[in-house]
């Protein structure tokens, strides 16, 4: 949870929410992730049946827990980690479960086998540290609670930002686990993606992901703004010095 010193009310939130989509032209607004014990006041339960299970009983209201961040874009709900338990890769991320527990599915026996990932990539992973009872997610312009983590989709242009204001790391896969990074380490955090992530929820090829700690929104929003405005200006004198190469150019 969010100290203190860094709560922010639903107007600021809502405020900054603009501020970002603002300053990196974002084509899907930022969404707030919270980690709690118990649901925030006035959140609904996410209720889209589960699936069938499959043969080593995993099951879930959605493929993987990245499913929900596709949902979240359009309103705000609270989840219990059964709904996330169709994905053992995102469901040992977000503390869920066990790495012993995610190895023994037949999901992660697949992964393994196909040579998408090894033994030694696998307990490198970042994973929640406790097991919380409720992951609730929302627009961020909502404010509907404080979020842990703000996730935001972003393409190559607007990571080459939020990466110069802020000296994030860039990951790969899992995509999920900058989510663990966010929220366990306090860090600014992308990943270029993942195919079982894509597959799952259908981001474009262009779409990358960041998460930024909730703790930290407001300075790393200002970082960003800055950074756009130091762009605007290379940028600007970068095509002023180029025409040069045009002149007497039929």
């Amino acid at each position: 949870m969010v100290s203190g010193d860094n709560v922010l009310n639903r107007s600021e939130l809502s405020e900054l929410s603009a501020r970002l989509e603002s300053a990196l032209h974002l084509s899907v607004p930022p969404i707030s992730i919270l980690f709690s014990d118990s649901p925030p006041a006035g959140v609904a339960r996410f209720e889209e049946p589960a699936a069938e299970p499959a043969g080593d009983g995993r099951t879930g209201r959605v493929p993987a827990g990245c499913v929900f961040w596709m949902k979240a874009v359009d309103r705000s709900f609270s989840t219990v980690p059964q709904d996330h338990g169709n994905c053992s890769v995102g469901s040992f991320t977000h503390g869920f479960i066990s790495l012993n527990d995610a190895a023994s599915n037949s999901d992660v026996a697949e992964l393994l086998g196909s040579g998408w990932v090894n033994e030694q990539a696998v307990v490198k992973i970042p994973f929640i540290g406790r097991r919380y009872g409720h992951v609730s997610y929302g627009p961020l312009s909502e404010g509907a609670f404080q979020p842990d983590v703000v996730l935001i989709r972003v393409n190559g242009r607007q990571m080459m930002v939020v990466s110069d204001a802020t000296g994030m790391s860039i990951e790969g896969k899992p995509q999920c686990h900058i989510v663990a990074i966010s929220k366990e380490q306090d860090r600014v955090a992308a990943s270029v993606g993942c195919a079982l992530s894509r597959a799952r929820t259908g981001m474009q090829p262009q779409e990358m992901t960041c998460a930024i700690p909730g703790s930290r929104l407001a300075e790393v929003v200002s970082l960003i703004e800055k950074a756009v405005e130091v762009d605007g200006a290379v940028a600007k004198y970068a095509a002023t010095d180029a025409r040069r190469f045009s002149a007497g150019v039929p």
